[in-house]
């Protein structure tokens, strides 16, 4: 009997697509491999020797396996994740879960090279692990080696809990009593979505939640009685900023005339609004953010896009005129200068002006595929201000307190090909490009 043409294809893609996971995890197990050669070549012997001079750098031994597990250069893992085209902390992490998996369970370790438990798997177990006394990790290296490919993750999660109980009583007494501590309110912030919306999670003792519960709930019911239409979910979202707001002060109103800086103040929302000027500045459509974070403007006529530099995502311009036109919103209009412009200054100290431009310019560390935000980086004169180098936008760039001492103390090096397009250069020899678009490899080297 023939076979129908449709089920013959299919098969024939089911088996194209396994076939290709069976060569992906092959090619992970040989970057396993050669990861754990490189941290066999790269170990800091001790950690009374974790800080030794390499090369003339200062060069720190980290530890990013559990105990036992050896510490590696630091600046030599900066390189190796680089080369893996990942992020600093998510390269860390998973260079961390492979020398775990090497060295302190080689029983897993050895099932991954085998081909009995594929790589994912094994990471996952290894998270699990990295806290875990030595003694503790071999308890669960061990027992899943009994139970290979059979133990789920649940199950999985009982024996790391049993080692910590059998060979870290302490630990286990104190995250007993941790317990009783979780209690927390989040508001992310720094997670604002398209539509100007933000998470919420809190952990409240019950007392506490019921009075905070029934306060939302007053408050969405009298909205509702004054003639809110909205839903109760969302009045009851209303009602938690308005009871933030009665908790503000009433601030004043303060105008710079060095800075041109202008602070309406009032009771209740705070939003910094940066005005580019040009000559469409009267046109342009205002953006801002609220809670003192910066968004910048469009000069262009009908934009209706708006950035939330924080929150690092676009908002609509909608969104930005709703935030302004809350009751009691205190509004910041500051002047912001052309972020090309090149306006250098004598003193080593870096103004205010100048940090803000560089940041805005920038958004985040310039060290290959690093995530930090510029807000939160150090700003490095390019070429240094005691060799001539200026305090100027076009010779400063945002690094991390991580990235800013690998290319004072290493072999790490970067060059500035224009204001905001950075060429960099490992220290054997690998070259990066850095610009708005992120990271790319170079393929000379």
């Amino acid at each position: 009997m023939d076979l129908d043409t449709s089920t013959v294809s299919t098969a024939s893609l089911l088996s194209e697509i396994r076939d290709g996971v069976d060569l992906r995890d092959a090619l992970i197990v040989r970057e396993w491999q050669a990861i754990t050669s490189w941290a066999e070549a790269n170990i800091v012997d001790s950690p009374e020797g974790a800080a030794t001079l390499t090369e003339g750098y200062l060069d720190t031994g980290v530890p990013i396996a559990g105990p036992g597990a050896p510490l590696v250069s630091e600046f030599q893992l900066m390189e190796l994740v680089a080369v893996l085209g990942r992020s600093p902390d998510g390269g860390r992490s998973y260079v961390g879960q492979v020398i775990e998996c090497a060295w302190r369970l080689p029983l897993l370790y050895a099932a991954v090279l085998e081909g009995r438990v594929t790589p994912w798997r094994a990471q996952r177990i290894a998270d699990l692990t990295r806290s875990l006394p030595e003694q503790a990790a071999g308890f669960v290296d061990r027992h899943l080696n009994a139970a290979v490919g059979g133990v789920g993750w649940a199950q999985l999660e009982r024996l790391v809990t049993e080692a910590i109980l059998r060979f870290d009583p302490e630990r286990a007494e104190a995250e007993r009593q941790a317990a009783n501590d979780r209690r927390h309110c989040d508001v992310h912030v720094d997670e604002v979505d398209a539509h100007g919306g933000v998470h919420l999670d809190a952990y409240l003792d019950a007392a506490d939640g019921h009075d905070f519960n029934q306060a939302v709930a007053r408050e969405a019911h009298l909205r509702g009685q004054l003639g809110d239409t909205d839903s109760l979910d969302v009045r009851r979202a209303k009602a938690v900023g308005a009871i933030a707001r009665r908790d503000l002060a009433l601030d004043l109103l303060i105008a710079d005339e060095t800075t041109g800086e202008v602070i309406a103040q009032a009771p209740g929302r705070r939003v910094e609004l940066n005005v580019h000027i040009t000559d469409t500045a009267l046109t342009a459509q205002a953006q801002g953010s609220r809670d003192g974070r910066c968004a910048t403007s469009s000069t262009t006529s009908g934009n209706n896009v708006g950035r939330w530099d924080e929150g690092r995502c676009p908002v609509t311009t909608a969104q930005i005129r709703e935030w302004l036109q809350v009751p009691g919103t205190t509004v910041i209009v500051r002047p912001v200068i052309n972020l090309a412009d090149c306006v250098p200054v004598d003193s080593y100290e870096i103004p205010d002006r100048h940090q803000r431009r560089v940041r805005l310019r920038d958004h985040t560390c310039r060290f290959p595929n690093c995530p930090q935000q510029a807000v939160r980086c150090d700003l490095d004169h390019a070429k240094p201000h005691g060799e001539g180098g200026k305090t100027c936008p076009c010779n400063l760039v945002p690094l991390c307190r991580r990235h800013h001492r690998a290319k004072t103390h290493s072999q790490w090096r970067y060059l500035v090909i224009q204001p905001g397009h950075y060429l960099w250069t490992s220290p054997h020899g690998h070259h990066f490009h850095v610009g708005p678009a992120g990271t790319t490899p170079l393929d000379g080297y």
